[in-house]
């Protein structure tokens, strides 16, 4: 009798026993499968994450939703309005939205800056083309212009422009070495267009004084377009002004050029030389670009900067620049804003050399 009770003791026992591993066993499988269960389910997210993205979403693919309005500091005809022509018709194409100029001449260019730095919502439906030297020189020449490159998102720089020396067709000069002659005879009154004080033109003409001992009537104007306009119409005796500008009344027979103000001959004109080959160090010209607001989202800033990156490669934009001779020279978002702060610095100590003289 004692036996059996034992046996049958031990046996609830190993009953027991063998129960309770089952339902650790069942526990075990109830906790991995809710583990992996709760694995392969994405994480729950808050309404306001929600929003968020859906938010980023739309802004991103919506934009631009809305003609580009572009700010151009100078008249219709000179520099910003070529680079307008030869970039909108592919960047139209690209973003699928047009481009609507403003013209807002005056200050060279300061008045439009102005506007685009200090009154202009950083959206991306406002841009401005920005150009060099101008855009600093503005404010380094004059501390009543209040903006500065600081205050700008900048976007792409396209081309950069070289320096020219342009006549009439009907001029009396046919060299730059006749022009010069008769400037070193008449010193002072030889008159020399510019496209304004503070342009590229501007500090060439000073640099070309430097350089040859030279002293010319400078004659600013509102853009490069009527410096080389009324150096057509014979009221200057040369316009300081840039190749691509110029190109195609050049091309047409209406402008002689005499010279260029860069490194090497330009095989568009192969037959003008450069000042430099003369023995004169006198290198320059324009670059131009576009350029927002300081605060643009960042995705739409990419956006932009995206689409100029494909319009340096659209076979449509490369064959218009080559058409009106502007050598392409991208420079894209930080790199463009960079080269900007670099002609900051340049064109400061050009002016702190120069201004007890021509100091406003």
């Amino acid at each position: 009798m004692s036996f059996v009770y034992i046996n049958s003791k031990n046996a609830n026992k190993r009953e027991v026993v063998i129960l309770l591993k089952k339902l650790a066993v069942l526990l075990l499988i109830c906790i991995v499968i809710l583990s992996l269960s709760a694995c392969g389910q994405p994480q729950q997210q808050t309404k306001q994450e929600i929003q968020q993205e859906e938010s980023e979403q739309t802004t991103e693919t919506k934009y631009p939703e809305k003609p580009i309005n572009v700010l151009q500091g100078f008249n219709p005809g000179g520099g910003s309005d070529t680079l307008a022509q030869i970039t909108q018709p592919t960047l139209e194409k690209i973003l699928g939205q047009s481009f609507v100029n403003q013209y807002i001449p005056g200050a060279t260019g300061a008045i439009a800056w102005t506007q685009l730095c200090k009154q202009t919502k950083p959206d991306g439906y406002t841009l401005s083309i920005t150009n060099t030297p101008m855009l600093m020189t503005n404010y380094i020449m004059n501390p009543e212009i209040t903006y500065t490159i600081d205050e700008l998102d900048p976007i792409a720089n396209v081309v950069t422009d070289p320096g020219i020396i342009v006549v009439s067709k009907d001029s009396p000069f046919n060299t730059v070495q006749e022009f010069f002659e008769h400037a070193k005879a008449n010193p002072g009154k030889v008159t020399v267009g510019n496209s304004g004080v503070g342009g590229d033109d501007f500090f060439t003409t000073l640099i070309v004084q430097r350089e040859t001992g030279l002293k010319f009537q400078m004659v600013p104007f509102e853009g490069d377009g009527p410096s080389w306009q009324a150096a057509m119409g014979g009221k200057i005796d040369a316009s300081f002004n840039n190749l691509g500008i110029t190109y195609p009344q050049i091309k047409a027979g209406n402008l002689k050029a005499l010279a260029l103000f860069t490194e090497e001959r330009s095989p568009l004109l192969p037959d003008v030389p450069t000042l430099k080959e003369l023995g004169y160090n006198v290198v320059s010209g324009s670059s131009r670009g576009y350029s927002g607001p300081k605060g643009l989202p960042a995705d739409v800033k990419q956006k932009l900067i995206d689409a100029f990156d494909q319009m340096s490669k659209d076979p449509q934009f490369l064959e218009a620049a080559e058409k009106q001779g502007l050598p392409v020279d991208i420079k894209l978002g930080d790199d463009y804003a960079n080269y900007l702060k670099e002609q900051e610095t340049i064109f400061r100590e050009i002016w702190e050399e120069v201004k007890s003289e021509y100091g406003q």
